[in-house]
């Protein structure tokens, strides 16, 4: 069974920045496109970002250019850097390895002054 738990969230001004971490358990890493998403009060789940397992990346019309994803396969990690952060970024951010069905608890990132 997979499992992910997500950590790094917090609360931070206009314009500053976060590190997400998440860290995955039972599944061969290094295999699966792992992505995050996010959700905002009283809207859908959206994707943020992807990486695959070469290393090639997708993100969001709304975040590109301001937030970088990668990944430590030795670590099981992928992490979400998180520049220039606005208010429309407040949300709970999650990481899901692709075609898994598990979730993690989320962590809360709220952009505020």
């Amino acid at each position: 069974q997979v499992q992910l738990v997500e950590s790094g969230g917090g609360l931070v001004q206009p314009g500053g920045s976060l590190r997400l971490s998440c860290v995955a358990s039972g599944i061969t890493f290094g295999l699966y496109t792992m992505n995050w998403y996010r959700q905002a009060p009283g809207k859908q789940r959206e994707l943020v970002a992807s990486i695959n397992r070469r290393g090639n990346t997708n993100y969001a019309d709304s975040v590109k250019g301001r937030f970088t994803i990668s990944r430590d396969n030795a670590k099981n990690t992928v992490y979400l850097q998180m520049d220039s952060l606005k208010p429309e970024d407040t949300a709970v951010y999650y990481c899901k390895a692709f075609e898994t069905t598990s979730w993690g608890q989320g962590t809360q990132v709220t952009v505020s002054s």
